[in-house]
């Protein structure tokens, strides 16, 4: 199994059984509007770092703020019900 789509399990699985101690569950467990609006300015937190280490032409830093945007991104797509699938499904049609 890829690893992306373990850790989108992960991240459904979290949002789901809401585990005490868990980020994710800390996140999602308000109601919809305002779990989403909290995951949406994480996700602008760390496109804003991903952006200071590439002009910073750090490359662990990139990698780094990159796997913490893409972790959010992938919280907030799951918050709002979409599959791991479905995102899979967009990819191939941009590959035609």
């Amino acid at each position: 199994m890829n690893v992306l789509k373990e850790v989108y399990a992960t991240i459904e699985k979290r949002i789901e059984e809401k585990p005490e101690g868990s980020y994710v569950a800390k996140l999602t467990t308000d109601d919809k509007k305002t779990a989403v609006n909290k995951i949406c300015e994480k996700v602008g937190e760390e496109a804003a770092e991903v952006i200071i280490a590439a002009k910073d032409n750090d490359k662990a830093e990139i990698i780094y703020e990159s796997a913490d945007l893409i972790f959010h991104t992938m919280v907030l797509l799951a918050k709002s019900g979409i599959t791991y699938e479905e995102l899979s499904e967009e990819f191939k049609k941009r590959m035609k």
